[in-house]
């Protein structure tokens, strides 16, 4: 089993949990989650290709009355 996150670049990146056969496929994943603003690695492990995601939290959003 690939492991659950990678550190890239000095960032975390979350892996999707599925695996591809192909590079194209693997892109087109990608390519979704690019579309909503997360940033991306594709990476290969024993045949296989796994897709990382990572995305920057821009704004908190706290429900309530402060205390």
């Amino acid at each position: 089993m690939p492991d659950s996150f990678k550190i890239l670049d000095t960032k975390k990146y979350l892996w999707d949990g599925e695996t591809y056969d192909t590079k194209e496929a693997a892109s087109e994943a990608e390519n979704k989650y690019k579309t909503n603003k997360f940033e991306t690695k594709v990476l290969e492990e024993e045949g296989k290709f796994l897709v990382y995601t990572r995305r920057v939290v821009t704004e908190v959003v706290v429900e309530g009355a402060p205390p």
